[in-house]
């Protein structure tokens, strides 16, 4: 019988897994980029709801509050992606892809109708994920991308206790 070597994970405790060092610096770079992000959409979003003229306060029409309640929903799932980044634990991977999972397709969505010109995307307006995150440098597009690349990264998954390798499931 082969002896374990020392890559060999332990009933899927994290601490047996370590990162690389460049693995564990991309995940710190999200956890860090995820919530200035969150801070950024949030901020304006409230600002566009609560103290902009004709935010909602000012006016019941749809087309002026649609656009910032959806950043204000970016800004949400942008906090609970942070978790994933941040704590390093089965439940949190789940909900660290799932947030970005949906982010992604929000942002497809949202972009795709916005760059239309139709008058679903008049009644949008101005979002974190109009014209695919143009107004932030498309970060709201790639971001989630890399996040996900980086949780379904094998070295990741295995810190994390996710998959075959570490007798967890996935």
């Amino acid at each position: 019988m082969p002896a374990a070597t020392s890559t060999t994970l332990n009933d899927g405790d994290p601490a047996a897994a370590p990162l690389s060092s460049l693995a564990e610096a991309a995940g710190r770079a999200l956890a860090l980029s995820y919530p200035l992000l969150a801070f950024s959409t949030g901020g304006r979003a409230v600002y566009q709801l609560f103290f902009k003229a004709g935010g909602l306060i000012h006016s019941t029409e749809m087309a002026r509050w649609l656009g910032p309640t959806l950043s204000l929903l970016a800004c949400t799932v942008y906090l609970v992606a942070t978790v994933g980044f941040a704590v390093r634990r089965r439940g949190a991977w789940w909900v660290s892809v799932v947030a970005l999972a949906f982010e992604t397709a929000a942002v497809l969505v949202v972009g795709w109708i916005t760059v239309q010109g139709s008058p679903a995307a008049q009644l949008i307006g101005r979002t974190a994920w109009g014209h695919f995150g143009s107004d932030y440098g498309y970060f709201p597009l790639v971001q989630p991308l890399l996040g996900l690349f980086w949780l379904l990264w094998p070295a990741t998954r295995a810190a994390y206790g996710i998959g075959a390798a570490t007798g967890g499931q996935a």
